[in-house]
């Protein structure tokens, strides 16, 4: 054997003694001892986040660990509001007697059970969908079960990502100034995002919106209520008649090419918390808080407000991360 691979297999070794975070694990802090996890549960009066997780594992069980499982405000309600513990499904011992005792198969794809210090569930049973939603919904139910306050932010998201699962709609409304009207309508409920752009020479604020929970006849009476709904530029033919019937004969445009404006969502761009990570849903809300020269921390979790202490602090870490995908932005050696 040489040098080279005697040094690799004693680096591999090292790493794992050492602990180090397995793909399909994502970015939680996980403990491995159940019980430990139940003692800690009746201790701290929180519910346990059981994972049953194939480790290493295929495909689907490591996409699960990058996506749900490294999502950053996941990781942090998880972390904050429940005691996780990861079960080995392809694993002896402690994790098979774990598996036995609920039931669960070996070399399975990712289950996660919302258990109680007694070990029962408290929300049902989460297998076969792999996306995030169903996981922040499950802990919102196990919360609100459980007679804990459920945080604005992970409410906040439970609400964006049903609406991107179930699918959202946009308009694009054009008014006198898109800064006021981001800070109109990125308060209304339903809008999920707004964003401030130009169409036809127009200032604009391009919108999506949960069609179940608003539709575009009151969005379009909402926006005018405020003056900020001059026109409405669709190219449906159902849309087109709705906003002439609210707006008036002549306000209903084709649309044409879009452009971003750089100062988008201005009141945030203009403050220490556009260096904070946020989903589109926080910055439209902190955006409109903003604006009212109130504090935006009702929307954000706690590990954002200490992020954006942080950037009020440092100027130089107080760079524009509005737009960004959070997940990819997340500075998870400052916040781990």
């Amino acid at each position: 054997m040489s040098r080279i691979c005697f040094s690799l297999i004693l680096l591999v070794g090292y790493l794992v003694q050492a602990g180090a975070q397995q793909v399909e694990l994502g970015k939680i802090n996980w403990i491995r001892d159940f019980e430990q996890g139940l003692a800690r549960s009746k201790k701290e009066q929180k519910p346990v986040f059981l994972l049953f997780q194939e480790v290493p594992g295929c495909s689907t069980c490591q996409r699960y660990g990058q996506q749900v499982l490294s999502h950053p405000l996941i990781v942090e309600a998880v972390e904050s509001l429940f005691i996780p513990v990861a079960i080995h499904n392809n694993k002896g011992g402690k994790d098979a007697e774990v598996l036995k005792f609920y039931n669960e198969p070996t070399w399975n794809n990712p289950v996660v059970r919302i258990v109680d210090e007694q070990r029962k569930n408290v929300v049902d049973r989460i297998s076969g969908n792999y996306t995030p939603q169903v996981v922040v919904q499950s802990m919102v139910a196990a919360l609100n079960k459980s007679g804990k306050v459920v945080p604005r932010y992970l409410e906040l998201l439970n609400e964006e990502m049903t609406a991107e699962l179930l699918g959202t709609k946009t308009a694009y409304l054009s008014m006198y100034c898109f800064w006021t009207g981001e800070k109109e309508l990125g308060k209304l409920p339903g809008v999920v995002k707004t964003e401030a752009g130009f169409m036809n020479g127009h200032e604009v604020v391009a919108l999506e919106y949960n069609p179940r929970l608003l539709s575009y006849d009151d969005l379009l009476k909402a926006g005018s209520q405020v003056k900020c709904a001059d026109a409405a530029y669709t190219d449906e033919a159902t849309e087109q008649t709705k906003a002439e019937k609210v707006l008036g004969k002549g306000h209903s445009k084709a649309t044409s090419t879009y452009r971003r404006d750089p100062e988008t969502k201005y009141y945030l761009y203009q403050s220490a918390y556009r260096a904070v990570p946020m989903t589109d849903l926080q910055a439209a809300r902190a955006n409109s808080l903003l604006a009212k020269s109130q504090s935006p921390d009702e929307v954000l979790s706690p590990r954002q407000i200490a992020l954006a202490k942080q950037a009020k602090n440092d100027p130089k870490a107080n760079k524009n991360l509005i737009g960004k995908d959070i997940a990819a932005v997340w500075p998870w050696t400052v916040l781990p």
